[in-house]
């Protein structure tokens, strides 16, 4: 394939705007923004959101940066082919389909997972607010911070599929403002309900999973 005809597999530029917006669209209903930290985490989400397929349907722009070096390590590869946007089953030498590669069948395993994450949890936390108890039931009764582990995983899939330097660079900020929000809501929670919070977070963990009885 010559490089022309590759280019032509990029620039679809509707499915940057319909993934893009359908991902966003979801990831609100499950983060109901309301605070400025709130909004912030959720802006910098829909930023890697966006850059992901942009570069994933739209334009290749790490390929292009990275081109020089990935074209004298890799020879062999054609990196302007849209296949080459799986960019760990190239360099790890996957010869067939990568839609069929290892990275990409764990990449949807962690997103799925994540999906999971948060569809478990969120009618637990929706009727704990709607009646202002707190969220202990459930897998609230396995982690105290499900909504943000379920985002953790989505992100980390897209990064086993499709890397790009901006979501590489984005994804640890995203944690890091995750923690922060999770944190401070610990001290909203303990403030609102007090003993009984205390008394959940000494037998929950944060955010890994404690599967005992």
């Amino acid at each position: 394939m010559s490089e022309n005809m590759a280019h032509s597999e990029y620039g679809l530029w509707f499915l940057v705007i319909l993934n893009s917006a359908i991902l966003i669209i979801f990831a609100f209903s499950f983060a109901k923004p309301s605070k400025s930290k709130d909004w912030t985490s959720f802006g910098t989400f829909s930023g890697f959101v966006i850059a992901l397929f942009t570069e994933m349907y739209g334009f290749p722009l790490s390929i292009y940066f990275l081109s020089p070096w990935l074209e004298e390590q890799f020879p062999d590869i054609n990196w302007f082919a849209h296949d080459s946007g799986h960019f760990w089953e190239m360099i790890f030498g996957w010869q067939g389909n990568p839609h069929f590669g290892p990275f990409h069948f764990a990449s949807f395993g962690f997103i799925l997972l994540g999906f999971s994450v948060l569809s478990w949890g969120w009618p637990i936390l929706h009727g704990a607010l709607r009646s202002g108890k707190l969220a202990k039931a459930g897998i609230y009764a396995r982690m105290r911070h499900p909504q943000y582990v379920g985002f953790v995983l989505i992100m980390f899939g897209f990064l086993l599929q499709w890397p790009t330097i901006l979501t590489l660079i984005m994804f640890p900020v995203l944690v890091f403002m995750y923690v922060r929000l999770a944190l401070k809501e610990e001290k909203d929670a303990e403030a609102a309900f007090g003993d009984e919070y205390r008394a959940y977070a000494a037998v929950t963990p944060s955010f890994w999973p404690r599967w005992g009885a």
